[in-house]
C-alpha cells in the first residue's frame, strides 16, 4: 500500500506540473503499477471503461463531421444575435451545455459542444480557454441531475434501485435534480462576476450556411439513442459505447459516398479522434484500479466513517466534503463504487433512510471533479479539444474557472440536500 500511495501522490503532482506530458506519465504509472506486481494485467485491461473510450471516440468523429458541417458556428451565430453582451453570450453556451449534459454523458456533452464554444471565441475574439473549461465544468455538473447524466447517477439508480423519475422526485420530495439545477444557478451567477469585465457589445456576425445536415441528424440521433438507451435496463455495459461508434462509422460511410475524395474524408475523420485523450483516460482506468486493488481507497473510505462518530450530521458533512475533495484527485466512478457500499452500511447501522447520504455522495463526487482538470473525465476531455485547436491551458487557467463554480454549487448542495432530506 505504501509504494503505491507514493507511485500515485508522484504520478498526480506530474499530471499536474508536466501537464503536455499527461498521456505519457499516466500510461508510464499504469504499466509501473502492472510491472510491480500491484495489479495483474488482467485485471488492469478488465478496470478499462470501454464504454466511456468507445463514446468519445465515436462522439470526435461525429462531432468532426458536425463541425465541418457549419453547423456550429450557424449555432454560435444563433446565441450570439440573442445576447447584449460578450458575458453573457459565454454564460448562455455555458448553460446550455449543462442543459444537454442533464440528459447525455457530460464527456460525450463537451466532445459536442466545445467546438461551438471554439468557435464562439473566435468570432469574438478571445482565449476559447475560459468557455471550454466552462463548458466542462457545466457538463460535469448537470451530470448528477438525471440518471443517465452520468455514470455515476446510473451506478447510484441501480444502488438505490431509482428510475428516471425518481431524479425528479422521490419518495413524495424534490430529488437531485433540482438540487443540481440550483447548484448551476449558483455557478451561473459566479461565472457572470467571473467574466463582469467582458461587456464588450457584439456586432452582427455574417450570414453562415450549413452545407450538410446529415451530420447534424447524426448528432442528434446520438442523443436521442443515449436518452432511449437509459430506459433499457438490461443491456450490455458498452451500450452507450456502439451507439455513439455506430452513428459515426455511419457518417463516415455516408461522407465517403457523397464527396469527391471519399479516401481523404475517411483519414480526417479518423485523424479528428484525439487518441492523446484516449490514451490518458485509458491509463488513469488502470491507475485508480491498481490503488483501489490494494486498499487505499478503502483506507480512506474507513478513515472518514471512523472519525464522523454517529452524528447524522457529521456523517453527512464528512460524505459530501470528502467525496468534493478526494474527487478531486481520484476519478469519481471507482471511488463511488467503493463508498456506495459503505453509505448502505453506515446507513443500515444507524437505521436511516440512506438517501441524504446517497445523494451527499453524489453531488460531492459529481461536483468535486470539477476542481482540477484530472478530477474528471469532462475536464480531460476539454483540456484535449483545447489542445487540439492549438491552445495550451494551464492548470491555473483551468482552476481560475473550476474552482469558484465547483465551490459554490457544492455548498448550494450541501445546504439544499440538508434542508430537504435531514
Amino acid at each position: 500500500m505504501t509504494f503505491a500511495i507514493i507511485l500515485f501522490i508522484i504520478t498526480y503532482i506530474c499530471l499536474l506540473v508536466f501537464s503536455r506530458y499527461r498521456s505519457q506519465i499516466a500510461l508510464a504509472s499504469a504499466l509501473i503499477f502492472i510491472l510491480s506486481g500491484t495489479i495483474s494485467p488482467a485485471k488492469a485491461l478488465a478496470s478499462i471503461d470501454w464504454n466511456v473510450l468507445m463514446m468519445i471516440a465515436g462522439t470526435m468523429g461525429t462531432v468532426y463531421l458536425f463541425t465541418e458541417s457549419n453547423m456550429p458556428e450557424l449555432m454560435a451565430n444563433k446565441i450570439l444575435e440573442k445576447m447584449p453582451s460578450v458575458k453573457w453570450a459565454i454564460v448562455a453556451l455555458v448553460m446550455f451545455a449543462g442543459i444537454i449534459s442533464a440528459f447525455v454523458d457530460n464527456v460525450a456533452t463537451v466532445v459536442m459542444i466545445a467546438p461551438i464554444g471554439l468557435t464562439v471565441a473566435k468570432k469574438l475574439k478571445i482565449s476559447p480557454i475560459p468557455i471550454v473549461v466552462g463548458i466542462a465544468v457545466a457538463s460535469n455538473l448537470q451530470g448528477a441531475a438525471t440518471m443517465v447524466g452520468d455514470t455515476t447517477a446510473i451506478m447510484l439508480a441501480g444502488k438505490a434501485k431509482m428510475d428516471f423519475l425518481d431524479f425528479f422526485f422521490y419518495q413524495g420530495k424534490p430529488s437531485i435534480f433540482w438540487v443540481v439545477q440550483i447548484g448551476a444557478v449558483v455557478a451561473g451567477l459566479i461565472l457572470l462576476w467571473i467574466f463582469r469585465d467582458q461587456n464588450q457589445k457584439i456586432d452582427k456576425v455574417a450570414t453562415v450556411e450549413v452545407t450538410d445536415y446529415v451530420p447534424t441528424y447524426l448528432l442528434a440521433g446520438t442523443i436521442i439513442l443515449l436518452i432511449f438507451a437509459s430506459f433499457v435496463h438490461e443491456k450490455p455495459e458498452i451500450t452507450n459505447g456502439v451507439i455513439c461508434m455506430t452513428m459515426m462509422l455511419i457518417g463516415i460511410l455516408y461522407e465517403s459516398l457523397s464527396k469527391h475524395d471519399p479516401k481523404k474524408e475517411f483519414i480526417n475523420t479518423i485523424q479528428s479522434i484525439d487518441y492523446l485523450t484516449l490514451l490518458l483516460l485509458g491509463s488513469l482506468f488502470v491507475v485508480i484500479a491498481a490503488i483501489e486493488e490494494v486498499g487505499v481507497i478503502e483506507a480512506i473510505v474507513n478513515l472518514i466513517v471512523k472519525h464522523s462518530g454517529h452524528s447524522l450530521f457529521a456523517i453527512y458533512s464528512t460524505v459530501l466534503w470528502g467525496s468534493t475533495l478526494i474527487s478531486a484527485f481520484v476519478d469519481n466512478i471507482p471511488y463511488v463504487a467503493a463508498m456506495l457500499p459503505v453509505v448502505a452500511g453506515i446507513s443500515s447501522y444507524m437505521q436511516i433512510d440512506p438517501t441524504i447520504l446517497y445523494f451527499g455522495l453524489l453531488s460531492g463526487a459529481t461536483l468535486g471533479g470539477n476542481i482540477l482538470p484530472i478530477g474528471s473525465s469532462a475536464g480531460i476531455a476539454a483540456i484535449g479539444i483545447l489542445r487540439k485547436s492549438g491552445n495550451e491551458p494551464s492548470t491555473k487557467d483551468f482552476m481560475r474557472i473550476s474552482v469558484p463554480c465547483a465551490l459554490s454549487a457544492v455548498t448550494a448542495a450541501y445546504i439544499v440536500i440538508w434542508l430537504i432530506w435531514s
